[in-house]
């Protein structure tokens, strides 16, 4: 017969058992909580009922949407409005830069690296608007919106996400929502415009074929301007 091991000492994180609750319920009664401590051995002892404050402790253990959305350190600098009440949101601004790419091959344009104008993002759990800047400066309330230059958006601005698989978890933090909500915007496959809203002065696909080839800054000139300020966006 073998001889047990006690490998709890490898365990990265060790729980002991703190408390037991036991619910009463009387057929057309209030319920009944009583509350257990545990002793060394992990035997429920000094058995009564459950007060206010061991309640309110409960609560806040099992609260995971106070997590939800909440900075790993200082606010980020990118960061314009953070509301995570009513299922969560976020409006940040994202700078000028080069991103890769990826289009569906009957648009005719092959994957790369390309310039993108400053963009202004609003999302939620299950969300996603995007809006273009002309400037590359952090906007203000008066700052005027343009429609984002890419495929999969609509006029409103809301993206189509198609067949993307998004998931949050329910105390994810600030910064990695953001993060997690770029890379599924831009590890999507481009397709289509939508209901047949071109977002540029011109031809999409021209405007893209050769921003891809040349390796050129974006073209402010072909942002068209919508209704919308960033007062529009804020709750």
């Amino acid at each position: 017969m073998k001889t047990a091991t006690d490998i709890t000492s490898s365990f990265s994180t060790l729980y002991h058992p703190k408390a037991a609750l036991v619910f009463y319920e009387a057929k057309g009664r209030d319920s009944y909580v009583e509350h257990f401590d545990m002793d060394e051995s992990g035997r429920p002892v000094n058995a009564h009922p459950l007060t206010v404050r061991e309640a309110q402790a409960l609560a806040r253990s099992l609260n995971t949407q106070r997590e939800f959305l909440k900075p790993k350190g200082l606010l980020p600098g990118n960061v314009l409005e953070v509301n995570p009440g009513d299922g969560g949101s976020v409006l940040w601004y994202s700078k000028a830069q080069r991103r890769q790419l990826y289009f569906h091959k009957f648009l005719g344009l092959p994957d790369g690296v390309a310039h993108i104008p400053a963009l202004v993002w609003k999302a939620s759990r299950d969300n996603l608007f995007l809006y273009a800047l002309a400037g590359n400066r952090r906007p203000t309330e008066k700052t005027a919106l343009y429609h984002a230059p890419f495929f999969n958006v609509y006029e409103s601005g809301s993206v189509c996400m198609g067949s993307v698989d998004l998931q949050f978890a329910r105390s994810v933090s600030l910064e990695a929502f953001i993060a997690g909500w770029e890379d599924y915007f831009f590890n999507s496959y481009f397709s289509h415009l939508m209901h047949r809203h071109n977002p540029v002065k011109g031809n999409c696909v021209s405007l893209w074929k050769g921003l891809l080839e040349t390796g050129e800054a974006f073209p402010k000139a072909v942002l068209k301007k919508n209704s919308k300020t960033l007062k529009n966006l804020l709750q």
